[in-house]
Parts: structure tokens; sequence; C-alpha cells
């Protein structure tokens, strides 16, 4: 059965499971989707109270974003899982040669790059949430505020889980300009959403 087809008990059985897909990038995605469908819940309940009028044309906005970036990870959890598919395919392959060593080699290092870049898409979509939370605190519904913190918490685990991944992956590259590449996209969604945090814990606790 394919992943994207799972529901959600049948997920977690998958992820329990002896297989090694899905795994902890897959799991990332699923939590960065919950993050943004709680800043979703808040923004639409926040649009049916007249008390909060003022912020209306905000909280829409906030709704679609969120919606969007819910769908995004979910379309990233199958793109996860495949890119750490073909890591194993690849360790896989023959190497009982020279040449099938070398171009063993060569499909192993293509998959790794793949299966960094996965979970850096990841990250970058975990760290657009953190900065919409941020948003979301400001509409002012205090009898939410709880969830907005939730949602935040859940996004910043999806962050560092996601990094996680692209560093492990970077161990066994070998391509430097790749990694370099990588790690300066990762370095920059993790400064922009660590100061999105905050921002958002102050409003949070204010």
């Amino acid at each position: 059965m394919r992943a994207s087809v799972l529901n959600f008990d049948e997920y977690l059985d998958r992820l329990a499971s002896s297989d090694p897909t899905p795994g902890g990038g897959s799991a990332a995605a699923l939590t960065g989707a919950m993050a943004a469908a709680l800043l979703a819940m808040v923004a639409r309940i926040t649009l049916g109270s007249p008390k909060h009028a003022s912020v209306h044309s905000i909280a829409q906005r906030i709704v679609h974003d969120a919606d969007v970036l819910r769908a995004d990870f979910v379309a990233a959890r199958p793109i996860d899982e495949a890119a750490y598919g073909a890591v194993i395919a690849a360790q896989a392959l023959p190497r009982g040669t020279d040449a099938e060593k070398r171009e063993r080699m060569e499909h192993v290092q293509t998959a790794l790059a793949g299966a960094a870049e996965a979970p850096l898409g990841v990250a970058g979509l975990a760290a657009a949430t953190l900065r919409l939370a941020e948003l979301t605190a400001a509409l002012g519904n205090d009898h939410l505020m709880s969830d907005v913190d939730c949602a935040l918490r859940l996004a910043r685990a999806a962050l560092d889980a996601s990094a996680a991944n692209v560093k492990v992956n970077h161990r066994f590259l070998k391509n430097a300009e790749v990694i370099t590449a990588q790690a300066s996209r990762l370095a920059a969604f993790l400064d922009t959403a660590a100061a999105a945090e905050r921002r958002t814990l102050r409003r949070i606790s204010a």
C-alpha cells in the first residue's frame, strides 16, 4: 500500500515497524502539517468572532497560508520517504567488481544529496510555519493562545527533526559544494525561525 493513502493509524503502524520507511523525515513532515492545521483552526475560529472583526482580514490570510503549508507538508512526506528509499536501493547495488563499486558509489552519493534535499524542503516549510505562528499570535485571540503555542512547538519540532536529517546525510556526502549550499540554506531557515519563535513566545506569555 502506498504511504500516501495510509490512514493515520496505518501510518503509525508503518512508522513503528521494522521497515526503514517511513522514518524521521516523514514524521517531521506530518508534524509540520499538524502545526499548520492548528494555525488554520485558530484563524478560522477568530474569523467567526465579531469581537475580533478588526483582524478578520489578517485571519483570512492566515487561513489561506496555513492551508497551503499543510498541503505542502503532506506532499513533502512521500517525497522524503522516496528519497530515503533511493539511498537504501543504491546501497543494495552490487559491488563485486571495481566498476560496480564505482557505479554504486555514484548512485549512493546522488541519493544522499536527494535525501538531504527532501528534509531541507520540510525545514523551509517549518520555518514558514513558525513565521505564520507569529502572525497568528498577533490576532490576539487569548482563548486560543495555547493552540498557537502548541503549533509553534510542533513547527519547531518539525524544523529540528528535519535539520537532523539534513545533517546526518551530510556526514556521508562527499560533494562539498552540495553540502555548503544546503547547509547555508538550512542555517538561514534556522535563524529566521529562531527570531520568529522568540517574538511569538513573548506574545504568548504577555
